[in-house]
């Protein structure tokens, strides 16, 4: 009971200069018969009044002693005084109990839960003489804390890295990362307030954090509350980070150390003073960093465990990352993670690199035997349980590790080096599949017009087929028109010469009575209608001249003469057929035709003899059947025919495609041919790109060497001024010195005449 009240005092800034001076006057009184009862006590106590978080937490102290409240054998051996000064500070724990201000620095999701790392169980038990020492000495150094950290830094660093109480412990870690006073935390409640785009991911991984831990491991409890407020929170407080897994398992830890204002503010101050910001950000370029640094002191310390990692292909980020984005939390049960992050709050970062460096180290000999699936389950399984007795052994390990901080800022100044180089060479590869894109996608434009023209090319092909056949329908109708023009012709001469004998005659006629004038007027109407003829035949001649000529206009302007030709040969050959097929198709038909005929008038013939004898019946129905097998054979042929027909169209159509095909093969090769000489200029370029660099890096290389030969001169000619100074002024003193001596002869001198 005293212990738990003066934790509550410790707590409370207001209180803790008055209790710390208390408890020492109290613990000093009762000293004498604590000492007297510690092993008589633990036998008895230890088994009734240790918990879960008490045995969590009792591996940081060797023994547990019971207070003398509880003690059932201290009443009988306590003076009167010392039980007078037992009331007085009961007395004292109920008014600091019933203190609301006491109440409230006190985080009250710990007491009601029960899952601090040492809780109220635990604070039952008895103090040794070392952690009543322990106690006294952490409160002066917090009631005392400016001072101390400005003249006693390596001694708060020893007392660090021994452990800190658990009591002192979220005090401790608020003054260690100074945020004890910050602005952002009056913004808490109102951040809780607004809604954070990662609440989903915050709500999934909560389950996860500690799920075997009382506090947390209830759906929707009080742990889990209180951590999601947080993580929210700092998710809208710092949006380029937002929420990141892992940095749960840091917000769990505070948490169960103090409240969660509090816990959000140390949060915040380890987030942006102790590198976990850069860690946690979307890139990990801190990470990265670590990972590189933290190979290369294995590499260096542990030379055959490095070569056996590269051999197996089991790189560093596989067992190392949680090591850093947790400070061991996910790694080693509480007790000993704690350890290791009191140190953290000290002295950052490199007790992380110490520590797994420590641990590669001590299991050297059982990795050297393990391939990958093996060193993976002895990182997951045997090291978290290595060190259950306490994390002294471990600690001790760490510190024995040789840390070089100057080596450290080389090792990142080398990386920040290679990572821009992979970052332009990152940027060139992009600039070069940029190209590469833009040149598939040039070829698929060209592919598409030379698809286009080839199309435009097989429409003009058709077209010129198209207008080749009319040409050969004009054709056909001008020679008929001129046979007809000649005919016409001919008629016409031959009636001229018929006039001009029918007007000798008339001449030689005049006076004859006989003269029949009707057959002179009706050779007048023959003449006329043969000149109307004439001059019909003449227009429709020139009308044709015309369109000879507009088509033969329409040929010219169109290149490709033999493939003209061809098409024309074939479009000939594709008619000729049709019309042979038409021809026999239309035979056949007429075959039909007189068949049907020859067999209705044989139906004639026969519709009287249905009286005859059987065996006439017999013969008419015989050659009926013969008629029937005759006209089916016959309709058999027409389909033949037919089926002939559509069988040389198809020919026809095939050897169109095939020609088309051919013609779009010899475009392909050609565009084949584009695409190469593209890709030779392409290598053609890429090659001088690379010549380009490498004559750049020649250059770059060269005036480095320049620059270190004239710093070089530089430094020899510093020197030589240097050494010149200092002869001037070793001359200097010996003139001075030479002056003196004068002056000291003139003075002896001159007294040795004046005596």
């Amino acid at each position: 009971m005293v212990t738990t009240k003066m934790t509550a005092v410790f707590r409370n800034p207001n209180r803790r200069q008055v209790a710390t001076d208390k408890v020492a006057e109290k613990l000093s009184s009762t000293l004498s018969w604590v000492k007297n009862t510690v092993s008589h006590t633990v036998s008895q106590m230890a088994s009734q009044v240790a918990s879960p978080s008490a045995s969590l937490h009792t591996t940081s102290s060797s023994t547990t002693l019971s207070t003398p409240t509880q003690s059932p054998s201290s009443p009988s051996k306590l003076s009167p005084d010392d039980l007078e000064l037992l009331a007085k500070l009961e007395e004292q724990n109920r008014l600091i109990e019933t203190d609301s201000k006491s109440l409230r620095s006190v985080n009250g999701s710990r007491r009601n839960s029960g899952s601090s790392l040492v809780s109220s169980s635990s604070a039952s038990s008895n103090l040794s003489h070392l952690e009543e020492d322990s106690w006294i000495l952490w409160g002066r150094i917090v009631n005392e804390w400016d001072d101390v950290r400005k003249k006693k830094e390596k001694q708060v660093k020893e007392l660090v890295r021994k452990g800190i109480p658990h009591h002192f412990r979220a005090i401790v870690w608020q003054l260690l990362c100074d945020a004890q006073t910050m602005p952002v935390k009056d913004q808490y409640s109102e951040l809780l307030k607004m809604t954070s785009p990662c609440e989903k991911l915050i709500r999934r991984d909560i389950a996860r954090t500690y799920p075997e831990h009382n506090f947390f491991k209830e759906k929707d409890s009080l742990g889990q509350e209180v951590l999601f407020n947080v993580m929210k929170a700092y998710s809208l407080v710092d949006r380029e980070v937002g929420y990141c897994q892992g940095s749960a398992f840091i917000v769990g830890l505070l948490l169960l150390q103090m409240p969660e204002e509090e816990a959000f503010c140390v949060f915040f101050k380890l987030m942006q003073d102790y590198r976990l910001r850069e860690l946690f950000k979307p890139s990990m370029a801190e990470l990265g960093l670590c990972m590189y640094q933290f190979e290369c002191m294995i590499q260096e310390y542990l030379p055959e465990l490095f070569v056996h990692f590269q051999s197996q292909s089991f790189h560093t980020s596989m067992y190392a990352s949680s090591w850093f984005l947790t400070i061991f939390l996910t790694t080693f049960p509480l007790p000993i993670a704690t350890r290791i992050f009191d140190i953290f709050m000290s002295e950052g970062l490199e007790i992380v690199f110490r520590v797994g460096l420590a641990l590669l180290q001590m299991n050297q000999a059982e990795l050297m035997q393990l391939d990958m699936e093996g060193m993976l389950q002895h990182f997951q399984k045997v090291i978290p349980h290595q060190f259950d007795g306490g994390p002294e052994k471990l600690i001790q390990s760490a510190y024995q590790v040789k840390y070089n901080s100057k080596k450290m800022k080389k090792l990142e100044k080398e990386y920040t080096t290679i990572k821009t180089k992979e970052m332009e060479e990152q940027g060139e590869i992009k600039r070069l599949r940029t190209e590469n894109r833009l040149l598939k996608q040039r070829i698929e434009t060209l592919e598409k017009e030379s698809a286009s023209l080839a199309d435009r090319l097989i429409q003009g092909q058709v077209t010129r087929a198209q207008e080749a056949e009319e040409n050969y329908l004009i054709k056909r109708e001008l020679a008929t028109i001129k046979q007809q023009t000649d005919a016409a012709r001919a008629k016409l001469e031959q009636a001229e010469s018929t006039i001009r004998e029918l007007q000798h005659h008339r001449h030689w006629h005049k006076c004859s009575s006989t003269y029949n004038e009707d057959f002179v007027l009706q050779l007048e109407k023959e003449l006329v209608q043969a000149r109307l003829s004439e001059a019909e035949s003449q227009c429709a001649l020139k009308e044709m001249q015309d369109k000879v000529l507009d088509i033969e206009k329409k040929n010219n302007s169109f290149p490709d003469e033999n493939n003209i030709a061809r098409l024309q040969e074939e479009l000939i050959a594709v008619k000729l057929r049709e019309a042979e097929a038409i021809m026999g198709l239309k035979e056949l038909r007429q075959q039909v035709r007189d068949l049907e005929e020859h067999w209705q008038r044989h139906v004639a013939r026969t519709s009287g003899r249905w009286k005859d004898p059987p065996k006439r019946n017999a013969v008419s129905e015989l050659q009926g059947e013969l008629m029937s097998i005759r006209l089916r054979e016959a309709e058999t042929q027409a389909e033949m025919r037919e089926m002939k027909q559509r069988m040389m169209e198809m020919e026809t159509q095939n050897q169109i495609n095939s020609n088309q095909l051919r013609r779009a093969e010899q475009e392909v090769t050609s565009l084949q041919e584009k695409v190469c000489s593209l890709s030779v200029k392409n290598k053609g370029l890429l090659a001088q790109l690379s010549e380009a660099k490498r004559r750049q890096a020649e250059i770059e290389c060269k005036n480095k060497e320049e620059v270190m030969a004239v710093r070089l001169r530089e430094a020899d000619s510093i020197a030589a001024v240097a050494e010149l100074q200092q002869h001037i002024a070793e001359l200097e003193i010996q003139k001075e010195e030479g002056k003196l001596k004068d002056n000291l002869t003139g003075l002896t001198l001159s007294s040795t005449f004046g005596s």
